[in-house]
């Protein structure tokens, strides 16, 4: 197994660990999902039709405003949400819904663009305290 560390901004939320899932993509909680089944349900969405319930999300950056960042906090409260959202870069809105939903969000990677050091499938521990993003990858 190969393991290794990426350091980003420091970011909001608890330390968790879990499945990757990665998209070259952006993302609005808005617009992208069906936070009722849990799925990426926009046609054009790279995930189109995969679940994010439990997964560490990674993205280029994020779409939206208010409704997105409030959205967050709407699904960690139905228990339908990612355990965290890696980005490149995120708008400060969103960062915000990471904060009042206590949830994992960090983005500025040091080893650059996000979407391409971790891969779909790996084990990713975030702690956002530090600026830590531990990948494991087999």
């Amino acid at each position: 197994m190969k393991s290794f560390e990426l350091h980003c901004h420091v970011g909001v939320g608890p330390s968790v660990t879990g499945e990757a899932l990665v998209a070259d993509d952006n993302f609005s909680a808005r617009y992208d999902l069906d936070r009722i089944k849990g799925i990426f349900s926009r046609p054009q969405h790279k995930l189109f039709g995969q679940s994010y319930v439990d997964k560490i999300l990674v993205f280029n950056t994020a779409k939206g405003g208010v409704a997105s960042a409030w959205m967050l906090h709407e699904m960690v409260s139905r228990k339908l949400a990612p355990r965290a959202i890696l980005f490149n870069n995120v708008n400060p809105i969103l960062a915000q819904g990471g904060a009042l939903a206590d949830m994992a969000l960090c983005d500025r990677f040091a080893e650059g663009d996000v979407t391409q050091l971790i891969q779909t499938g790996d084990r990713v521990s975030v702690n956002p305290e530090l600026g830590l993003v531990t990948v494991e990858r087999d």
